[in-house]
């Protein structure tokens, strides 16, 4: 069983459900009523930090279980809460400038990485062995 790698996928939904609640709190404070997703780039952010967030879920969570699974559930786990970190840390810095995103989205998409290659290593040593 993946206990812990189950408990970094509610984790990382709960995340996204944070993300979600800020765009309903930037909607008020910005005056952007629904259902428009344009028209003040401080709330325009605030979306795309979150629609980013939905962007990689599958290419998160697909990998984050085929390595829970074939490889290391513990290691899936860490890797899968470092993820939610850099989502944290891009919600947050893309919420206060374009600019911001970038040292999140580069965490993010490390543990992304790690994850395919954990998942493909864990594949193939099952295959093979």
């Amino acid at each position: 069983m993946a206990n812990y790698t189950a408990i970094v996928t509610l984790l990382a939904i709960a995340a996204y459900f944070f993300f979600s609640t800020r765009v309903a709190v930037a909607r008020g404070k910005f005056g952007v009523k629904q259902p428009a997703t344009t028209g003040n780039p401080d709330f325009e952010r605030v979306f795309r930090a979150h629609i980013n967030t939905l962007e990689w879920m599958p290419i998160f969570v697909v990998p984050l279980w085929l390595c829970a699974i074939y490889l290391s559930d513990i290691g899936a786990a860490i890797v899968g809460l470092i993820w939610i970190v850099g989502r944290f840390v891009y919600f947050f810095g893309y919420s206060r400038s374009v600019e911001g995103r970038v040292p999140g989205f580069f965490i993010q998409a490390s543990a992304c990485i790690l994850l395919f290659i954990g998942a493909a290593v864990g594949i193939a040593r099952h295959m093979i062995g």
